[in-house]
């Protein structure tokens, strides 16, 4: 019962990283103008990141009495997820504005930033992906 409550978990944080890179936010761009989409995708980053937090944390707890390994990726989601939201969020917003007031050297520092989020948000689905193929 407990490794499938930890599946139901896992999976659920997979499928919403999924909805949420490959779905979701390119949808949003699509359908709305640029500075509209970008402070929408501005407002939900903290929703989505808080749906990771949480997901991962849990499923990693509930790991810890089942697979030590397949826990410690979910907690390292868990910490991946908070020091994006808390710092890295806040820094890519700042040179966003920055850029958007003129800053040209914010243009590169933004474009830095948020490449490293995208790396950081492969690697937690990576991750993820992995404890589910654990579960096989």
């Amino acid at each position: 019962m407990i490794e499938f409550a930890a599946l139901l978990l896992v999976s659920t944080l997979f499928g919403g990283m999924m909805l949420y890179s490959f779905g979701f936010a390119p949808m949003v761009f699509s359908a709305l103008k640029g500075e509209v989409a970008g402070r929408f995708i501005r407002d939900a980053f903290p929703w989505y990141y808080l749906f990771v937090i949480v997901a991962s944390a849990v499923s990693g707890a509930i790991l810890l009495l089942v697979n030590f390994g397949s826990a410690a990726l979910m907690l390292a989601t868990c910490a991946v997820a908070i020091y994006a939201r808390q710092l890295l969020m806040p820094q890519i917003n700042a040179a966003r504005d920055e850029q958007l007031q003129g800053n040209a050297q914010a243009k590169g520092r933004f474009g830095r930033l948020h490449g490293f989020s995208v790396l950081l948000n492969f690697v937690q689905l990576i991750a993820a992906g992995y404890v589910l193929y654990r579960f096989l």
